[in-house]
């Protein structure tokens, strides 16, 4: 298959690998949609993202590791030894 040259399909790979977290953890109808459609779509042969789907995949990956686990705005606890 051939890939655009500008995405890495390693890349492509580890965004779909994430998709299932971020529907699970989608705070909105239309994130949570997204994660399930192409989580769908990416299981058909040749299957490869739109130019407008990558960058809300990224988006979409990026605000789950951002915002994952920091209720209080980020603190965390240092582990003294």
């Amino acid at each position: 298959m051939t890939y655009p040259s500008d995405v890495n399909p390693y890349e492509v790979e580890r965004l779909l690998h994430h998709m299932p977290a971020v529907a699970a953890s989608a705070q909105n109808d239309f994130a949570r949609g997204f994660a399930v459609s192409v989580s769908r779509q990416s299981r058909r042969k040749g299957w490869w993202p739109s130019p407008k789907q990558l960058p809300v995949m990224r988006s979409l990956v990026s605000d789950l590791f951002a915002h994952n686990g920091q209720d209080d705005g980020g603190d965390f606890d240092l582990i003294e030894s």
